[in-house]
Parts: structure tokens; sequence; C-alpha cells
């Protein structure tokens, strides 16, 4: 793995989060969770590059968003998609996803991602707030009301790291 500049990146995020998905990890080598999703950006904000995601309080990675302080939204080649097909698809409150994902836990910075990450995106939440339905438009809001909303997370990149 290597770090890289912020300048070096070559990042489409249409296609790097919303058609290739990325996993989202959070937490320690004592403990830690990842998640597989498809929602975020990337950009400038209060003069820092930064990622932004979601996740619903259900989550079990939200815990550990909510915890701590930094976390990785890490992307890989289209060999892992079964990979980040089980993350999304089973909850580490059950079993050991990066195991049985085969994924390789790698902690850099104090915080995780995995060895097989093509591109990770070291960050430092600045800024976390629940979003609200109600000043969200019309044709965005929930179509089930009893699904829980998401938080909404800003991290700093603090790092990139390049495979």
């Amino acid at each position: 793995m290597n770090e890289i500049n912020l300048s070096e990146l070559d990042f489409n995020p249409w296609n790097k989060i919303g058609k290739d998905w990325f996993l989202l990890t959070s937490g320690d080598r004592e403990k830690f969770n990842t998640m597989t999703a498809a929602w975020g950006f990337a950009g400038v904000m209060w003069g820092k590059n930064v990622f932004v995601t979601v996740v619903r309080p259900t989550r079990y990675t939200y815990e550990f968003m909510e915890k701590n302080d930094l976390f990785t939204a890490s992307f890989y080649d289209e060999k892992y998609r079964p990979a980040l097909k089980f993350c999304g698809s089973y909850s580490g409150r059950d079993c050991d996803k990066a195991a049985q994902a085969k994924l390789s836990p790698k902690f850099i910075d104090g915080t995780v991602t995995f060895e097989e990450a093509r591109l990770t995106l070291v960050c430092r939440k600045i800024y976390a707030q629940d979003m609200d339905v109600s000043l969200m438009a019309e044709d965005v809001r929930p179509a089930n009301g009893s699904d829980p909303i998401h938080k909404l997370f800003i991290g700093e990149i603090t790092n990139i790291i390049r495979n």
C-alpha cells in the first residue's frame, strides 16, 4: 500500500461510489465493523478535502461511526464484488464479515481498511448530523415511514492509500 497525494487521485465519484460501491469501515484493532455502501460524495467543505457518507442507525457500523473519530472508505476491483455483496447482506453482529468475505484487515492511521482495497480514503470525522425527513423533497423521502432515516457523516480525508 502506498500513500498518494490528493492531486494524484483519479476519482470519478459516480463510478466509484454509485456503481462500484465501497466498504465503509470504522473501529480499531480491538473491534471494528464494515458495511457496503453506495451513497456518498467527495469534495471540499470548510476548506478541507472531505468524504461524506450516510448510515442508518440500525446498521452495526453506525455504532462504530458514532464511537470513533476515524473511518475509511475503501474501493475494490470488480473481482471483489462477491465480498462487497456479502458485507452488504450480513451483519457484523452475527458473523466475522471480514473473515467470511475473505478480506484481510489492515490497521493504518488508527483505523481499519483491507489489504485487498485498491484505494482507501482515511477520514477524520468532522461533522455528523441526523437527517430530517421533513426537510427532504417529496420525491426523495423514504417510501416506508418505518425505516430509520440516515445520519450524515463528513470526514476530512487525512490520508489516501493506493494498492
